[in-house]
């Protein structure tokens, strides 16, 4: 504990990381305001509860103020949307693929083609979110005024809480739009905590107890598949330059484990709402069609947690054959003289990451299919739903991530001060996502 609040102190003792975390918090806090404020010409009192589903993740997401019918209500899941299909674009198309090999200014141009793209994704989500989640009875003034001022304030809202994302970053500690994402996550931990306390009545706070003690577990074992690693060695020839001798050392490149992150959850997650959906056309004519519909409208049954995890395990694949390039990687090792001890450099090197990748990505979607129906295994056992969602899944992956990103950002300051840093080794790992896009 003294180790602990000497960190501290240290921390706000330096006077450009204490800006920075008074920048964030800041910034956060106004994020969080703006999530509260109704759209002008509805009614709060006649909207309804949070939706499940689709709807219910994003909310999640949002901190509720997607089912508040805020001018955040979209936050920065338009820009996320636009992000991904940016990064798919960057993979499959010539001219994206140019860009971003042209270094700061093929990034400058990628993301201004990002925040257009979020305008009109603003607009075309903002007319889905209208239309099916604010009831026509909430809706207090002329519908063809509401419709046209709400959309300007919707895409508003996207394009600002983008503005505080980047402020965070740029300003602030950690990513900035991870961070929005994080915080509207955590925002809806307290009231878990107290409705999950109720649920259990006087008699049931040593159940509650051993809940938070599972969770810590799962949180531990969260942490691990983030960090987890294959490092591959990787030997530099000795160079001589200017009478100086460099290279001639190891190092090591770090395969991560899971390299697709939360991506698989999120994409398998947008599917496993389909064949619901689906069946309900044919609900009524066909016994197997209701069957189906109810069977995956309930995320606890086993069909729709096998299928889910499968999807998982597929996409985990998918996402990191597109994302991770063995060749990239080993012809930036041929071009800075590093060799793989044992392979020749070139294609056989690019073949051997090949196989790492392959071999280690398979435990890594197990595991990250595990952590995804987890809620499920919660639920069963008694968990009320609101807190089961911390148990797993894309909540606690975002979270412990962000968490991770901003410890390092905070230890990377404490060690260029010369003091000691928050874990007791003095340093934390160094990030190993770096690697794709060396």
């Amino acid at each position: 504990m003294k180790k602990f609040i000497t960190t501290v102190k240290n921390i706000f003792s330096i006077e450009d990381l204490r800006i920075r975390i008074l920048n964030t918090l800041g910034l956060l806090v106004v994020f969080r305001i703006g999530s509260f404020i109704v759209l002008p010409g509805v009614d709060p009192s006649l909207l309804g509860e949070s939706a499940g589903g689709i709807f219910g993740l994003i909310d999640t997401f949002l901190g509720g103020s997607f089912s508040r019918a805020s001018i955040f209500g979209l936050g920065i899941m338009p820009y996320i949307s636009a992000s991904i299909v940016l990064q798919l674009l960057t993979v499959g198309v010539p001219y994206f693929q140019k860009l971003q090999k042209e270094g700061e200014s093929g990034r400058k141009r990628i993301n201004q083609i990002t925040r257009i793209l979020t305008i009109l994704i603003t607009v075309a989500q903002g007319i889905g979110y209208i239309t099916a989640t604010i009831p026509n009875e909430a809706i207090v003034v002329n519908k063809s005024l509401f419709m046209v001022s709400s959309l300007v304030l919707l895409t508003s809202g996207t394009m600002f809480c983008m503005w505080i994302g980047e402020k965070i970053t740029e300003k602030g500690i950690g990513n900035g739009i991870s961070m929005l994402i994080m915080i509207g996550i955590i925002s809806a931990l307290p009231g878990a905590l107290i409705a999950e306390s109720l649920s259990k009545g006087s008699g049931g706070i040593l159940l509650l107890i051993i809940e938070a003690a599972i969770l810590f577990f799962v949180v531990v074992g969260t942490v691990a598949l983030t960090e987890a690693t294959r490092r591959i060695p990787v030997q530099y020839a000795k160079q001589v330059v200017g009478g100086k001798v460099y290279g001639g050392q190891r190092q090591y490149i770090p395969i991560k484990v899971n390299a697709s992150g939360v991506m698989p959850i999120i994409f398998a997650q947008s599917l496993m709402f389909l064949p619901a959906l689906i069946a309900q056309i044919w609900a009524e004519s066909s016994d197997i069609a209701a069957y189906i519909g109810t069977t995956f409208s309930d995320f606890t049954s086993w069909q729709y947690n096998l299928v889910f995890a499968l999807m998982i395990i597929l996409f985990t694949f998918f996402y990191t054959a597109i994302t991770v390039n063995p060749e990239q990687i080993a012809e930036d090792m041929k071009r800075n003289g590093g060799f793989v001890p044992g392979i020749k450099p070139g294609a056989p090197t690019a073949e051997f990451i090949d196989n790492i990748i392959s071999r280690i990505t398979l435990p890594g979607s197990i595991l990250l299919a595990l952590v995804a129906i987890m809620p499920a295994f919660a639920i069963l056992a008694g968990v009320s739903g609101e807190f089961a969602q911390f148990y797993g899944g894309t909540s606690l992956l975002i979270m412990v991530g962000v968490i991770l990103d901003t410890l390092r950002q905070i230890e990377s300051y404490l060690l260029m001060r010369h003091y000691e840093g928050m874990m007791k080794s003095g340093n934390m790992k160094n990030d190993p996502s770096s690697y794709a896009v060396a």
